[in-house]
This record gives C-alpha cells, structure tokens and sequence, in this order.
C-alpha cells in the first residue's frame, strides 16, 4: 500500500467542493473586509483566481490529506511585519464564520482547530522571536 492510500481525510464528511466553497466564501469576505482587505491588497503579488486557487489546493491538503499543495506559506507570510495579533483574531472570526455556514456540525471543530494551528504556525515565523508565546485564539467554534 503506498503513502498516499493511506491518507484520511481530516473528518469524512469533508468534500472537495465543500472547500472550494469554503475558500471562495471566505476570501468574498476578506476582501470586503475593512481590517482585513487592505492587508491582502497589500501583501497579495498574485491575482485573486491565483491566489484562489493555491488556497483551494492548501485547504485540501490540510483537510483531505491531498498533499497536492508545494507551496511555502511560512516564509510568505514571515515577511508581512504590518500584520497584528488582532489581524489574526479577524481573520479566524470570519474564517469561522464561513466553516459554520459551509460544513456539517461534526466537521466545524475539526477545520477550525485546523485552521487556528496554522494561525499560531504563521503568528510564529511572523514574530521570529523563539520566546514568544503564541495568543490563545477567541473560540469561534
């Protein structure tokens, strides 16, 4: 059996057009977000189908195990030193927000906890100081 038979999605009820809706969904948000849409306007160098559809690819593989993305996200977003705490906060709540209307009950928690250790990943590399203590995320379950 290889590697990639072996590979389960996150919660079984998760569809790849759950996530494509997800990310569609979410970044409709952001963008007319007036905390967060500055900063992606900002930081963004590619086009918005690009970047829509790198997410897309990420989602699945953080989700349905895919392992389709190569992207590197953490240096990416390392260099945005313009982004706060509160940012982040945001970007969770509509994130939640957006699961909640998006996948069945069982699957909310398990994208959401997804979703908040790839923040604390990101919050980070972004501070780069190893004695940080990562924010403890509002629960948006």
């Amino acid at each position: 059996m290889s590697p990639a038979s072996l590979r389960q999605p996150a919660h079984e009820s998760i569809t790849p057009e759950q996530i494509s809706l997800l990310v569609d969904r979410f970044y409709d948000r952001v963008r007319s977000d007036r905390e967060l849409s500055p900063l992606f306007v900002r930081h963004m160098s590619r086009d918005w189908p690009g970047h829509l559809s790198s997410m897309k690819a990420f989602w699945r593989s953080v989700l349905l195990r895919t392992g389709e993305y190569k992207g590197k996200p953490v240096p990416a977003h390392a260099r945005m030193q313009d982004v706060s705490t509160e940012n982040f906060v945001r970007w969770l709540e509509l994130f939640g927000a957006t699961v909640r209307e998006v996948f069945a009950p069982p699957a909310q928690p398990v994208v959401i906890a997804a979703a908040e250790r790839i923040a604390t990943s990101l919050w980070l590399a972004m501070k780069a100081d190893p004695f940080s203590t990562p924010p403890i995320w509002p629960d948006t379950r």
